[in-house]
């Protein structure tokens, strides 16, 4: 098919709620490590990593071999029969988890279907109906994840019953007009009261993401999660970890986000880049509460042989490459010269984010923090003629999202933020 003729075909054969970036949807050809190729063979630098999945650069060598020698081998069962692509996962999962405390595992095929998941085990165990998520969050696009999901943008159709949404920890635009540390946490302190006012008083779960990020990589201080921890338990509630975005060390020196706040969840979900483009949703949790999910349970997919091996030659990757600690260093590396580009350009209101996840969020006026939507767009134009990819994101559609695989090095940043730079300046 030519580029004209896969446009025209996503425009009549796919639904009409599948968008795309930019007003011309970029086709894309082939890719390799941090690049990838359109159509008309040009080169673009990934900085979006296909929305936080490609984590060790694609078509990685080294994972696509174990791929291939496994399609070869067996493809398919079900979760109906073992196989050892699917134990040896989820063994390796269960001893890299905070604490080594989570270490029964049910495998979905995304990460809404691992939040589905998590959602019916907190029930199940707690014997309690109610919800409580965040508000700027992203869980998913099933009808339960979308309830979750703390943005109208995506939530679409009915809202199912027992969730309420509680305050963020949205330092750069606190609900409560306060500046942190002065503020004593307010927004996390306030769980207390959303509990006792809109649920019945006992609760399921609190599921969050470490750093919400469809949300705009809101990153909450570090006293955030243990205070919500705390109230949570006491009102019965189980903590689960969204870690679709935040997980397999991109946040620097851990596998899980959640640890950079010293919380150990009951439950964590994960996906992306877990298996660095293949399908593949994780639901890992404390034994106890894994065999709350009383009766029987299948999945189709889950676990599937091939994906199963991805996801632990991904690990392994992690494992052998220090990539963790790579997300550390290069992350600080990019944090520094985002933060650079803040003293240049007056639009970027914010920089934040951890490891090699780190957002710009664009203002059109640093004191009013009025968000520069329309900026934004020009400015992910500017970039696409640049040849550079990055992700939008935030409430308000005024954020940039970066985050390239995890194996970049800093020669890669340097090249990102010429390019970005050429951008905002050619946007302005």
């Amino acid at each position: 098919m030519t580029k004209e003729e896969i446009i025209l075909a996503n425009k009549e054969f796919l639904f009409p709620a599948v968008f795309h970036f930019y007003k011309e949807p970029l086709v894309i050809a082939r890719a390799k490590d941090q690049y990838v190729w359109d159509a008309d063979d040009n080169q673009y630098l990934d900085f979006l990593g296909g929305i936080v999945t490609v984590s060790v650069g694609h078509c990685n060598s080294t994972i696509n071999a174990k791929i291939h020698q496994q399609l070869d081998t067996l493809q398919h069962v079900s979760t109906l029969f073992a196989n050892e692509p699917q134990a040896a996962l989820a063994k390796k999962i269960a001893s890299i988890t905070p604490g080594g405390k989570l270490t029964k595992s049910f495998f979905t095929n995304s990460g809404t279907e691992a939040n589905e998941t998590a959602i019916l085990t907190a029930r199940c165990y707690t014997g309690n109906t109610d919800i409580v998520a965040l508000r700027h969050s992203y869980h998913g696009r099933s009808a339960m994840a979308m309830s979750l999901t703390g943005q109208g943008t995506w939530r679409l159709g009915p809202a199912q019953a027992g969730v309420v949404h509680a305050h963020n920890a949205y330092c750069y635009r606190c609900p409560f007009g306060l500046t942190y540390p002065a503020c004593d946490v307010r927004c996390a302190s306030d769980m207390e009261e959303l509990i006792r006012t809109t649920t019945g008083g006992r609760i399921a779960a609190f599921i969050a993401e470490p750093i919400q990020g469809v949300g705009g990589y809101v990153t909450p201080p570090r006293e955030y999660f243990s205070i919500i921890e705390g109230i949570v338990r006491n009102h019965g509630g189980l903590f689960i970890s969204d870690e679709v975005q935040t997980g397999w060390g991109r946040t620097g020196g851990k596998w899980f986000g959640i640890e950079q706040w010293g919380v150990t969840p009951d439950i964590i979900t994960g996906a992306k880049g877990l298996a660095n483009g293949s399908p593949v949703g994780l639901t890992v949790a404390k034994p106890e509460i894994a065999d709350g999910l009383k009766g029987v349970t299948l999945s189709t997919f889950g676990g599937n042989p091939v994906t199963a091996t991805a996801a632990k030659a991904v690990i392994d990757f992690i494992e052998e490459q220090k990539l963790m600690d790579n997300c550390t260093t290069t992350g600080a590396y990019l944090r520094a010269a985002l933060e650079e580009l803040q003293q240049k350009h007056q639009i970027i209101g914010d920089v934040r984010g951890m490891g090699l996840m780190q957002a710009i969020e664009l203002v059109e006026d640093r004191t009013t923090k009025t968000p520069a939507v329309a900026q934004t767009a020009r400015l992910l134009e500017a970039t696409r003629e640049n040849h550079l990819l990055v992700g939008k994101g935030g409430l308000y559609g005024n954020v940039i999202r970066v985050t390239p695989p995890m194996n970049i090095g800093t020669s890669d940043v340097d090249q990102f933020i010429q390019l970005l730079d050429k951008s905002l300046t050619e946007s302005a």
